[in-house]
């Protein structure tokens, strides 16, 4: 497990993803609405910001420049941000890497992370005939070392996405061959009553986000010292018993528009304000951006 229980709490927001706005009218997609919006996740207490760009099916050279339009000026007014794009849509893994490739040589040190997603699992929603279809979101283990690689070549930490158990095996292969990048925080995802979309009712993959299946994670992350966060896709974390349990346990969290499906249409800065409430009713303090790189190890 990580930490005690006064360790102050990382906050992660994940702000749009494949989010439309007829979805949650709040969710910033252009560069101009991502920077304004990171702005607000910051100062609401966020230290990791997990964002994609306008366009999900560029790639390469258009894909980080798409980037750069919004991350340049977030980071010319507050150059110590954490945060990591995400990927493109493509099965090769060079068109996966590449973005990445050339935003870790324009930004240097303020592309402090990266995403590694160590497995492969079967993404649901309900079809016309109330059964699940869907598609099968693939990463073979050479993609796989291929991504832990770019961690270790470009000295940036990675956030190791958990959709299934194992992935959580192969990420803990890593961890006791010694090859898990520096700056690793392991993000447990657990599914919520609505697909991966939000249009459910159709749970997409994986564990529901109950206390047992909290805690089957963290018995197999006991004794590896790696910090790690809750997230709910398809539901709201702060409704399920994980976000306390987690809390008490020197987890943290992750949230966002990306994620949340439910009644509501929140920004991200109020699911933020959620999650320091919480924390503060915990007894945690909240990470401040020093807090979270000196926590993680981040090598940048």
């Amino acid at each position: 497990m990580s930490g005690m229980s006064d360790e102050p709490v990382v906050i992660e927001c994940a702000i749009n993803g494949a989010t439309r706005k007829s979805r949650n009218p709040n969710a910033p997609r252009e560069p101009a609405e991502i920077h304004a919006d990171v702005l607000r996740c910051l100062d609401a207490g966020a230290t990791i910001i997990h964002a994609h760009n306008a366009n999900f099916h560029l790639k390469g050279r258009a894909a980080a420049d798409d980037y750069l339009a919004a991350w340049r000026p977030i980071l010319a007014e507050r150059p110590d941000t954490i945060w990591y794009a995400t990927g493109v849509a493509s099965s090769a893994i060079d068109e996966r890497l590449a973005h990445l490739e050339i935003l870790a040589d324009e930004l240097g040190p303020q592309m402090p992370m990266a995403y590694v997603d160590p497995g492969s699992t079967n993404v649901a929603w309900l079809g016309e005939d109330g059964l699940p279809t869907g598609y099968s979101y693939v990463h073979s283990f050479e993609d796989v070392k291929a991504f832990f690689g770019f961690c270790e070549r470009r000295s940036v930490g990675a956030s190791v996405a958990v959709y299934e158990p194992g992935w959580l095996q192969t990420t803990l292969l890593y961890h006791r061959a010694g090859r898990l990048p520096r700056g690793t925080m392991i993000k447990l995802y657990f599914c919520g009553p609505h697909d991966i979309f939000g249009r459910g009712p159709a749970p997409s993959y994986g564990l529901p986000p109950t206390v047992a299946a909290l805690d089957a994670y963290v018995g197999m992350l006991d004794g590896t010292g790696l910090p790690w966060s809750v997230s709910v896709w398809g539901g709201d974390l702060m409704q399920t018993p994980i976000a306390r349990r987690a809390l008490e346990l020197g987890g943290h969290l992750h949230v966002g528009i990306e994620e949340y499906a439910g009644e509501r249409t929140p920004t991200n800065a109020e699911l933020i304000d959620e999650c320091t409430a919480l924390a503060a009713a915990v007894g945690r303090p909240v990470a401040t951006t020093a807090d979270t790189a000196a926590l993680l190890g981040l090598p940048r």
